[in-house]
């Protein structure tokens, strides 16, 4: 199927039951809308119900799959707490009731404090600390991208290169270990209960999402870009707005378990 098909046309087969589906979604830039800084975004009325409605129709097989921490994600959706892939893969629950599993070692301290210092390069340049990385948002800058990157550069110079990935995203750069991505945590994923034996339906926004994209067909599944177009993708939405809408549809359109 040809990636600019619109996904009215391309999703209608895939969802005619979602009691065979899982749903993995990535946060910021494709069901919420870009924010000026992360703490701004705003979580639009109706979209938790969707969430929920959307974990009861799969058995729980829905999970939010962001760079963000999951301890920021439950603050962002409370009081709804679902399966999470958090910082990039460095954290995984299975279930919104079980425990946070980590699956890496968080940068060190001292590298932390380097990068932070960035945000001295002028207003606007915000440093985040998730925890397993550190995140350099210049959205409210972005004339200081160029100098942004080349201090992120110079300070992971000295770093072992298999250590840490520069990872750049809209107006922001994610630092993180090199151990981990998106993609390999969603495929450790998709080999859980209640995630294994279904057909994953993905939508993610930005580069960091790349290797969640590449993976979805292993499983039989589709994914969907928001705003451009990516490689290795069955279609797209044009924004979070129409994102949200297809997800109410087919949370109310769909028959539950036992239905």
């Amino acid at each position: 199927m040809d990636a600019t098909d619109t996904v009215d046309i391309a999703l209608p087969p895939l969802v005619a039951d979602l009691r065979r589906c899982a749903i993995l979604l990535d946060i910021d830039g494709t069901i919420l809308d870009i924010a000026p800084s992360p703490p701004q975004v705003l979580v639009p009325a109706g979209l938790r119900r969707t969430l929920s409605r959307l974990a009861e129709l799969t058995g729980g097989a829905v999970a939010l799959v962001s760079g963000r921490s999951i301890n920021d994600i439950d603050l962002i959706f409370s009081p709804l707490q679902l399966a999470a892939i958090g910082v990039h893969g460095a954290e995984m629950r299975i279930r919104g009731d079980a425990e946070v599993l980590t699956r890496v070692v968080p940068l060190s301290k001292p590298l932390k404090r380097k990068l932070a210092a960035i945000a001295e390069l002028g207003p606007g340049i915000l440093a985040e600390d998730k925890g397993y990385s550190l995140a350099l948002h210049y959205r409210l800058a972005p004339d200081k991208e160029p100098a942004v990157l080349d201090a992120i550069a110079g300070i992971c110079a000295a770093v072992p290169a298999e250590a840490v990935e520069i990872l750049p995203g809209k107006l922001v750069v994610d630092i993180k270990p090199a151990a981990v991505n998106k993609g390999n945590a969603v495929h450790e994923l998709m080999h859980r209960p209640p995630f294994a034996g279904r057909r994953p339906i993905f939508i993610g926004d930005d580069t960091t999402d790349l290797p969640v994209f590449g993976i979805i067909p292993k499983f039989g599944g589709r994914a969907y870009s928001v705003g451009g177009i990516a490689a290795d993708v069955d279609g797209h939405f044009e924004t979070p707005e129409a994102v949200r809408s297809w997800l109410a549809r087919i949370a109310a359109e769909s028959p539950g378990i036992g239905e």
